[in-house]
């Protein structure tokens, strides 16, 4: 078993990139293909930072990995708005992602701080 299965927000991080694909998805029943390959990458980019980092030689390492992984969650939560507003995407889903993005983002951030102590 890796390091990084045992992380809580590498867990959550696989929960909201399933439902980050989803949209995906729909996006490409939309025919927005460009729209959904961008939303899958950026969505990769949260738990494949996770992972990245957990394997590190040094906490410092693993740090900048998150930091890597929280910014992929503020784009994910930008693309989401701006498919919105588009009307490419339900405000009710776009609401519960960003719950779903910003209580990763405290949890990435909680998990740092216990690198740095």
């Amino acid at each position: 078993m890796f390091r990084f299965e045992n992380l809580e927000i590498w867990k959550k991080s696989i929960e909201i990139t399933k439902k980050l694909f989803d949209i995906a998805d729909e996006l490409e029943r939309k025919k927005l293909y460009k729209f959904a390959e961008q939303l899958r990458r950026a969505a990769l980019s949260i738990p494949n930072n996770i992972a990245e980092g957990s394997g590190s030689n040094s906490k410092r390492e693993f740090i900048q990995f998150l930091n890597i992984a929280k910014r992929s969650c503020f784009e994910n939560a930008n693309m989401v708005i701006i498919f919105e507003k588009r009307g490419y995407v339900k405000a009710t889903i776009k609401q519960a992602i960003l719950m779903e993005v910003e209580d990763l983002c405290r949890m990435i951030s909680g998990f740092t701080r216990t690198l740095k102590d």
